[in-house]
């Protein structure tokens, strides 16, 4: 016991909680002042401390981090829309990647047909064995009947037709070195039925082009495709085809005639004019060359690699061609027997170039649709209906 009254108890300093157990209104106590309320200013002169500072947790007794706001919840639920906002595709925010293009719009990068950027060679080929995979059980009837058989038959009546058996048998017989008799009318007579007949098969392939063109989209985009409305359907696109197929062949062997370079430039620099008069239906000349030049790399290798796909496919049947008729003698239809060998010989090596027509109608249309993606979105839907 003592008679001096108890020292006053001192304010809390900045940064020090003060005592809980003030009683209101003294100079330390932390809550509102005498006849404050809810809404309106502090009467009187301000407190010294108008409550805790943020980040004060008087359970803990010690500096923590702030409350989160009312609402808060980690991982965040609202705001944006899933997969969107600025972060979209993130963990927390289920959805699609970044990058992703629904169905119907922009590019897929899992369309059956169109290779979207960025794909690479891996994805040009991949979607080249698709296409086959899907489609070879009509690919292979059009390809037989539009381009193996056409190509068999013309094989067959030029070499029936071949003078130069006869023209051997004269030249040995001659004592004077002289052209054979009949020398210009025989060979006129030859050269009319190649051109003639190289002008029929050029037309009855182009059934065949635009009818596996037809059916390699539809099927790329979940549509049926049977047979016979393929074949109606090429028969219907045809004869355009072929007007423009007669053309580039034409500026094409104009072009070989030239030191063969410029021949081998309009070649691939025109490679894409099929597709693009079967889609686009104009100008597919001009579009094809700007396609070339507008990503050159790229379209140069991807034509490269179906152009050695055509020739390695085509030379080792010609030459088993001309190994087997040479081996049936000077003049193979002189009888019966050596003239069924040459037909069957003629067949079989014309089956064998069948892998070649598949890999450059295939090679050529992925290589399109490639060429559509890095102008603007497309996908195989659309390319569908372009072809109508």
């Amino acid at each position: 016991m003592t008679d001096q009254p108890p020292p006053p108890t001192p304010s809390s300093g900045p940064g020090e909680p003060s005592d809980s157990s003030s009683p209101a209104g003294s100079p330390g106590h932390s809550g509102p002042p005498p006849g404050w309320a809810p809404g309106l200013p502090p009467a009187g002169p301000p407190a010294d401390h108008a409550g805790p500072p943020p980040g004060w947790d008087p359970a803990q007794g010690a500096w923590g981090a702030a409350p989160p706001p009312q609402g808060w919840a980690f991982p965040p639920t609202g705001g944006y829309p899933p997969g969107s906002g600025p972060y979209g595709g993130q963990p927390w925010y289920p959805g699609p990647p970044v990058g992703w293009y629904p169905a119907g719009y922009g590019f897929d990068p899992n369309d059956a047909l169109v290779t979207p950027p960025g794909a690479g060679l891996g994805g040009w080929f991949n979607r080249c064995a698709g296409a086959l995979r899907r489609g070879w059980r009509q690919l292979v009837p059009i390809m037989l009947l539009t381009q193996v058989l056409p190509a068999a038959v013309l094989s067959v009546i030029s070499l029936g037709l071949d003078p130069s058996a006869n023209w051997a048998v004269q030249a040995e017989s001659s004592p004077s070195p002289a052209l054979p008799d009949n020398f210009a009318t025989e060979l006129l007579n030859l050269l009319l039925v190649l051109v003639g007949g190289s002008l029929v098969v050029g037309l009855v392939q182009a059934v065949g082009w635009a009818a596996g063109t037809w059916v390699i989209t539809r099927q790329a985009a979940g549509q049926p495709a049977g047979l016979d409305a393929a074949l109606r359907y090429g028969l219907r696109r045809a004869l355009g085809l072929w007007g423009w197929t007669l053309l580039i062949g034409l500026l094409i062997g104009v072009g070989l005639c030239f030191c063969v370079l410029p021949g081998i430039y309009l070649a691939f620099a025109l490679s894409m004019a099929g597709p693009v008069y079967l889609f686009e239906r104009h100008n597919p000349i001009g579009r094809s060359f700007r396609m070339f030049h507008d990503r050159l790399g790229l379209l140069l290798g991807r034509v490269a690699l179906v152009a050695l796909a055509v020739i390695v496919g085509t030379l080792i049947p010609g030459a088993l061609e001309g190994v087997g008729t040479s081996a049936l003698g000077t003049d193979p239809f002189a009888s019966a027997g050596t003239a069924a060998g040459a037909v069957v010989v003629i067949a079989i090596t014309a089956v064998l170039a069948l892998p070649a027509h598949l890999a450059q109608m295939i090679g050529l249309l992925v290589t399109y649709a490639e060429q559509r993606a890095h102008e603007a979105p497309v996908n195989t839907a659309g390319l569908a209906a372009e072809l109508g």
